[in-house]
């Protein structure tokens, strides 16, 4: 990474300091950043300056006669400094260079009550501080792999022909049928307009009806498939879903890939294609950063990174899964939640396949049609029930299902073919009792020129908690938003 260099009148050129790093000695340099660490002697200090560029610090090495005590007092953690000087070979460890101050400015002073002291904080503690917390080294490590995941999703899509499609924020359809959506609207709150039902009339708002903020960019991505061929959206979507767990965010952002003229195995070829593809990218592009995370966060973050690549993802039938869970069961293994045909597995569930059955990523397919979304196209009917993946029989209807399991997160891709057959799709609309006021225009595209498609959806932070081996998915997004919490 090269970075730019900024240059004040009457001021040397500001040089990055991944870019010093990489430099030969024996040259006049400007460094600024931060102060990570500052001790110091009799005769000489020594700093451990960072700009954000690097996990990477650059040692400033100033003698004490040439610099004011007073201003040296001001070199804090925390504090924002300016330096010249000569960048010399280093003679300590740990550096290849390092620089030899002429001159420092102190740009932003630091004081004792600096939140992010040099001392072992807890992740909680630093959430109250998400605008500080990012000047650490885990969170400089966390953000900087999270810029690089989004560049390695841009850059697959772009290489094998897909189109970046821009899906509203805002929408009056509600895709996964939950209702867990948060409404967006400028009506006076005080004084809500209702009707002699008691139903609030929307004719004043905005847009005249009643809208919220997309749970999912899936719908609108469709029709975008059915006239470029292959989409992908990556922006944000919002779910007023009240957890508190470590893997939910009301504000998180979504990679929604739709392709026309997909079949089930070769969905499951795109989803393992492209998750390895950004695992890679990490490995290749992110390697001091994940050095840094395997060493303070999980020992185990790069084998398993690795392990990822080496493995054929295992393709589970629902069905044949739920045996294993039982067998297990059995056996004494002991669940918190059930795991009965037609149970919608728990994350627990899930991480037993992966991590202690098949010890590799597991796509698991053909789920009960009863948990799964309206819009997701049913397997075969044979008797009582479904014939799925691989002649897979199931005791129920099933349906074309590619969900991505991994190691230490669970499902990290949600994934299915598409119901095109317009009465087939209107069926299970109405079995499920749906209101299609605002599907009219999603069930135009089984009117007019249906074509078989298939996509998935994968949760970005999710992803960056399996490629950072952070724990909890509020620590891998900048400013997290959760129930009572709008911070920042």
């Amino acid at each position: 990474m090269k970075g730019l260099t900024y240059k004040i009148e009457n001021q040397m050129k500001r040089t990055k300091i991944i870019d010093l790093l990489a430099a030969q000695p024996g040259q006049e340099v400007c460094a600024k950043g931060w102060v990570r660490s500052h001790r110091g002697s009799k005769n000489v200090d020594f700093i451990a300056l960072n700009d954000g560029s690097t996990i990477k610090n650059i040692q400033v090495v100033a003698d004490a006669e040439k610099f004011e005590e007073e201003l040296m007092k001001q070199v804090t953690t925390g504090a924002c400094l300016s330096v010249e000087g000569q960048l010399v070979e280093s003679v300590g460890s740990g550096q290849a260079v390092e620089i030899q101050a002429s001159k420092i400015e102190v740009l932003g002073q630091c004081g004792a009550d600096y939140p992010m002291q040099k001392k072992g904080q807890s992740f909680e503690y630093m959430r109250q501080f998400a605008h500080m917390r990012l000047r650490t080294n885990t969170f400089g490590a966390v953000m900087r792999i999270r810029h690089n995941m989004a560049m390695a999703i841009h850059t697959y899509f772009h290489e094998h022909g897909f189109f970046y499609f821009h899906t509203p924020l805002i929408t009056a359809s509600d895709c996964e049928g939950a209702g867990n959506m948060f409404q967006v609207t400028t009506k006076n709150l005080y004084d809500l307009k209702k009707d002699e039902n008691g139903k609030i009339i929307y004719d004043d708002d905005f847009f005249g009806e009643q809208t919220s903020l997309t749970v999912s960019g899936q719908l609108e991505g469709e029709l975008g498939a059915t006239a470029l061929g292959a989409i992908y959206t990556f922006g944000p979507t919002f779910r007023a879903e009240n957890s508190n767990t470590p893997r939910h965010l009301a504000e998180f952002w979504m990679i929604e890939p739709e392709v026309a003229f997909l079949d089930q195995e070769e969905l499951m070829d795109l989803e393992e294609d492209f998750i390895k593809y950004c695992v890679r990218w990490a490995l290749d592009h992110c390697q001091d950063d994940l050095e840094f995370l395997n060493k303070m966060i999980d020992k185990t973050l790069i084998a398993r990174l690795q392990g990822v690549l080496n493995e054929t993802f295992v393709r589970l039938p629902y069905t044949e899964g739920i045996r294993i869970l039982q067998e297990a069961i059995k056996n004494g293994k002991k669940f918190e939640f059930p795991c009965n045909w037609g149970d919608d597995l728990a994350s627990e569930h899930e991480r037993y396949l992966v991590e202690e059955h098949f010890k590799k990523p597991v796509i698991m397919t053909d789920y009960p049609t009863a948990i799964k979304s309206f819009y997701m196209k049913q397997n075969a009917a044979q008797g009582e029930g479904s014939v799925g993946y691989r002649g897979c029989v199931a005791p129920g209807p099933t349906m074309q299902g590619t969900d991505v399991l991994f190691p230490a997160i669970g499902e990290i891709i949600g994934g299915s073919v598409r119901e095109e057959n317009l009465d087939k799709l209107q069926g299970e609309i109405d079995r499920r009792h749906m209101d299609t006021t605002h599907l009219e225009w999603y069930l135009d595209t089984r009117r007019w020129g249906s074509c078989p498609h298939a996509g998935f959806g994968l949760g970005f932070e999710r992803l960056i908690l399996f490629v950072t081996g952070m724990q909890n998915i509020r620590d891998v997004i900048p400013f997290p938003r959760t129930p009572k919490n709008a911070m920042f």
